[in-house]
């Protein structure tokens, strides 16, 4: 039978080769608040969605045009487009989850020629100031104002093989949903912490190898630890 997998990834700093959201409030906005607010994030004494509210903010106005001319200047990984047409050739669904904003995820997609990638994300009116909504906000999310845990347990089934590859802290809670994990920076470390099995990656070429050995598996398990969440969720909800 053949294995299905469904893969979930970060946007910033996995998709891309910066973090996007955080890098624009540094460039807009007071760099000392900005870095201060996201050091609240970082050692959990603001939620994710309160930490953007306070991003938004602390820049009073902005230049729509010069936003988006930074925007423009975002580079994606150069092995991005390898995963997706790995993806492509299986019909292997690819979802992004992002915790950052649909305003510069939608434009560097499609500046890549990207398309055909389900992407979730929080929403970013830009006017005079920029003003965030949260249309997939859940409080049991703390870390992700997007919550990803939910996007995941929606989108996937128990026959699937659930994968995630992500590089920070708002993918905390998404990895304790999914079987296999691809770890880099901030969540490789909370995932040594936690004692999460991961597997670390540099670029989606390292991630195209070891999804093909786990292919090649004639026995391949579900995590354990992984399916009792998604279990615990389900009963909650």
């Amino acid at each position: 039978m053949k294995k299905e997998f469904k893969i979930f990834m970060d946007f910033d700093g996995t998709v891309t080769e910066t973090d996007v959201g955080e890098a624009i409030f540094r460039e807009f906005g007071d760099k000392d608040k900005s870095n201060e607010i996201v050091d609240d994030l970082l050692n959990d004494r603001i939620s994710s969605k309160e930490c953007w509210i306070k991003l938004c903010d602390s820049i009073p106005e902005i230049d729509k045009n010069k936003l988006d001319e930074y925007i423009n200047k975002m580079c994606v990984d150069p092995t991005f487009n390898n995963l997706i047409e790995y993806c492509d050739k299986r019909k292997t669904e690819l979802y992004i989850l992002s915790d950052g904003f649909d305003y510069y995820v939608d434009k560097i997609l499609e500046k890549n020629n990207v398309r055909g990638v389900k992407a979730f994300s929080n929403h970013l009116e830009v006017e005079d100031r920029l003003i965030p909504e949260f249309p997939y906000y859940d409080e049991a999310c703390f870390s992700s104002s997007n919550c990803k845990r939910n996007h995941i347990i929606n989108n996937s089934s128990d026959d699937d093989f659930t994968v995630f590859i992500g590089d920070g802290n708002s993918d905390k809670e998404a990895v304790e949903y999914c079987d296999f994990i691809f770890a880099k920076n901030d969540l490789l470390r909370y995932c040594e912490m936690e004692r999460i099995t991961f597997f670390p990656f540099k670029d989606f070429n390292d991630v195209i190898k070891k999804l093909g050995e786990l292919e090649r598996k004639k026995r391949l398990r579900k995590t354990h630890r992984a399916q009792l969440k998604r279990q615990q969720a389900y009963i909650n909800e």
